[in-house]
């Protein structure tokens, strides 16, 4: 059997898998294997056997590398022996710690451990603890222990505090130094109420020029971004840290800066009325909304304004409403802004860009980090047009990049897989949905399927199911074209504050200005290895990067797989407030819509909350259900019920794991939309038959229940069995449903 390399992911029920190097499938790790490893450690195994399935199974040969990262817990104080039950259930083992280990930690504590000796096959790890997070119960504690579990770095070094601290409070004369001056030029930025750094700003005016065939007629329109650049240099400490982050992460009411507060909330931030370097893209937009010319350079501006989503879209809807009254001299630019946005709109839907309707939420918080109310975020036309200007912005980057045959990263987006457009061939086919997929599908027959179905009830699991068709976007070197935005090249130009791909795009920016090449340089290299993604060669490690292309390769997925990192922490940290604020609605019923279907039960989104949970398929009745992956719904053998994405359903909130994030619901009433999902009978007439009454199902289910329950008094009981003594369950279950086919023949003979 052959021998494999790979990093260990641990599973909460305490088997695990390995993940090979070079891309073959995961191998299954037994739990007693994983007794002597741990989640992240490195090792080799040998294949030892597969199943029936086809799935290889291993055993551990040897350990070539330890994670030496703190693993975060909760401190426990059991029969006198001191131990910490990891927050990362993956971890599969608690940590054992001495008592003169424990430092100042108080039993029930968050602390962070370090292990000081790994497990073995007969052996708990046993460690000691290195920080004292805090209580459980105290503010922000979920964001502490999110950044330690995902390692996402949240302290500045020394040096990078100290650079930051001695640059300049204001833009000095020297930085204005050979920029255009657009000071006078009213550019505004346009952010959420909430949002702290600005670092894009936009002007727009109407522009002509030109006779004849040859006019141009149409809007000039100025995308002004902050220059993080000039103030982080390659190779300084500033840029090192922000390499090593390559992100902000986003949590409700904190944020982990890519950049020191001095940049991302004073010199780099957009601030209204105060000189500020950027770098513009100027562009004539045509009346079609196509970028006829554009052009960029470093210029020195000055916001005029900071407005708001809901602001900006108040004054559009109203040009003499008391918002725009407030902002009189700046309504005809903002006017100007919406026009171009039309334009542009219109071009985006010409070129097929896919454009899903989903529905996002935003938390609110109060004071002490818990949530108050979940509410949805609604984009408004402000939003849009903020978003088509910064798409048309970084087209220009892309292109000007490919255009000068200089080395970058692209953001690319690629279509389906043929095994995912297999799959979604075969889906839309079991809806009915005549709308098919060639070969090699466009995004334009994408948008033509989202639009034809938006109306329907199962829209939302139509929407996502195109999402998971197509693949995940990331940072790349070589230009592969953005699918979902129909471009031919596309790149991040527009928030260097808070991403690092965007920093390295104007770097190569302006060095194209200057005549010259931007060269990465060899600290960029320093970075683990990426792991393989399915369908893709196997990734460049990073020590071996040679050419140009490689290290800009390297520095793709190191972005890329930040980025994931950042989204998975953020996720986390959202999981765990809600499932704190369920715990106060436990035993509440609420209406709600079946948002997934899955083999093991029903996920269900709550209407009023916007928050989701299972319905496992052992609380759908005592019935066989057959999971159908092609319709993605749920169908029981005996009944013809199935639960399909987009019912509506009745269900109340009978349990909440806030370690495993999961809330898990019961179904209380079906929906209206549940119904049988095979074809009526008929009988010999051709005449439909009668079905059995609805309520039939829940006088069977009510019988289940009843079974369960006798079950339960009867093992409670005593394991003494009297000649009168109850069925067992699954006769009981048999019987009752014996009866009630029964009741409903008579029923029909009448």
């Amino acid at each position: 059997m052959s021998e494999v390399e790979g990093v260990v992911q641990g599973h909460r029920d305490g088997h695990g898998f390995l993940i090979p190097d070079d891309g073959q499938p995961d191998l299954y790790l037994s739990a007693q294997e994983m007794h002597a490893v741990m989640h992240g450690d490195r090792l080799r195994a040998r294949i030892v056997r597969y199943d029936k399935r086809g799935r290889p199974e291993g055993r551990v040969l040897e350990i070539l590398d330890r994670k030496k990262r703190p693993i975060i817990g909760r401190l426990l104080l059991e029969s006198g022996v001191w131990l910490v039950a990891p927050e990362d259930k993956r971890y599969g083992q608690d940590i054992l710690v001495p008592k003169n280990a424990i430092a100042n930690a108080t039993a029930g504590q968050v602390v962070a451990v370090e292990l000081t000796e790994p497990p073995s096959l007969y052996s708990q790890p046993v460690g000691r603890v290195t920080e004292v997070l805090g209580e459980i119960d105290d503010p922000g504690m979920e964001i502490e222990i999110a950044v330690r579990k995902y390692e996402v770095p949240h302290r500045f070094s020394a040096e990078t505090l100290s650079q930051a601290a001695k640059l300049p409070d204001r833009v000095r004369a020297v930085d204005m130094k050979n920029r255009v001056d657009l000071r006078d030029v009213a550019l505004v930025t346009i952010d959420g109420e909430d949002a702290r750094d600005f670092d894009d700003a936009v002007f727009c005016t109407p522009h002509k020029q030109g006779r004849g065939k040859t006019a141009f007629k149409g809007w000039r329109l100025l995308v002004a971004i902050a220059d993080v650049s000039h103030y982080v240099k390659p190779g300084e400490p500033l840029d090192l840290d922000a390499y090593e982050r390559a992100t902000s992460v986003y949590f409700p009411r904190r944020v982990i800066p890519m950049l020191p507060e001095k940049l991302s909330n004073g010199l780099c931030s957009l601030n209204p009325e105060q000189d500020r370097l950027s770098m513009v893209c100027d562009m004539l937009i045509t009346e079609e909304g196509e970028t006829y010319a554009y052009q960029f350079y470093p210029a020195v501006i000055c916001s005029h304004a900071r407005l708001t989503y809901n602001e900006v879209a108040a004054v559009l809807a109203n040009t003499h409403g008391p918002e725009a009254a407030r902002r009189k001299e700046l309504v005809p630019h903002l006017l100007h802004l919406h026009e171009v946005y039309r334009a542009l709109l219109s071009q985006r839907q010409r070129r097929g860009a896919v454009d899903f309707d989903t529905v996002e939420t935003q938390i609110v918080c109060d004071d002490n980090g818990r949530i108050e109310k979940i509410i949805p975020r609604t984009r408004n036309d402000a939003h849009r047009l903020i978003e088509e200007a910064m798409l048309a912005a970084n087209v220009c980057a892309a292109d000007f990049i490919a255009g000068g045959k200089h080395h970058s990263l692209y953001r690319v987006h690629e279509g389906p897989t043929p095994e995912k457009r297999t799959a979604l061939q075969a889906y839309l086919r079991a809806l009915g949905i005549g709308m098919g997929l060639s070969d090699d599908p466009s995004p334009g027959e994408y948008q033509a399927i989202a639009s034809a179905t938006k109306d329907r009830p199962d829209a939302t699991q139509i929407h996502t199911m195109l999402l998971r068709s197509m693949q995940q976007a990331i940072y790349t070197g070589a230009n592969a074209g953005h699918f979902g935005l129909a471009y031919q090249a596309y790149t991040h130009f527009t928030s260097p504050i808070r991403r690092y791909p965007d920093l390295l795009v104007h770097r190569v920016i302006k060095a194209m200005l200057g005549n010259k090449r931007y060269q990465l340089d060899a600290a960029k290299m320093d970075v683990p290895v990426p792991p393989k993604r399915p369908g893709k060669a196997k990734p460049i490690n990073p020590a071996s990067a040679s050419t140009e292309v490689e290290r800009w390769e390297v520095v793709g997925a190191h972005c890329s797989a930040n980025e994931r990192r950042a989204d998975e922490a953020s996720r986390d940290v959202e999981a765990w407030l809600k499932c704190r604020y369920m715990r106060e609605h436990l035993g509440e019923e609420f209406s709600g819509t079946v948002s997934a279907v899955t083999t093991f039960g029903l996920f269900v989104q709550l209407d009023a909350l916007f928050v989701e949970g299972l319905v496992h398929i052992t609380e759908l009745g005592g019935e066989y259900y057959r999971f159908d992956e092609v319709r993605q719904e749920l169908r029981g053998e005996r009944t013809g019920i199935r639960y399909a994405t987009g019912a509506r359903v009745q269900v109340q909130v009978s349990r909440v794991d806030l370690d495993g994030r999961k809330i898990d619901f019961r179904l209380v009433r079906d929906g209206e939309e549940l119904r049988p999902a095979s074809k009526p009978l008929r009988d010999k007439t051709g005449q439909a038959a009668p079905r059995k009454p609805t309520d039939q199902l829940a006088e069977v289910q009510r019988q289940d229940r009843e079974v369960k329950a006798s079950g339960k008094r009867a093992k409670a009981g005593g394991s003494g069995r009297s000649a009168a003594a109850p069925q067992s369950p699954v006769a009981a279950r048999k019987t009752a449903a014996r009866k009630s086919s029964e009741a409903g023949k008579g029923r029909k003979r009448r």
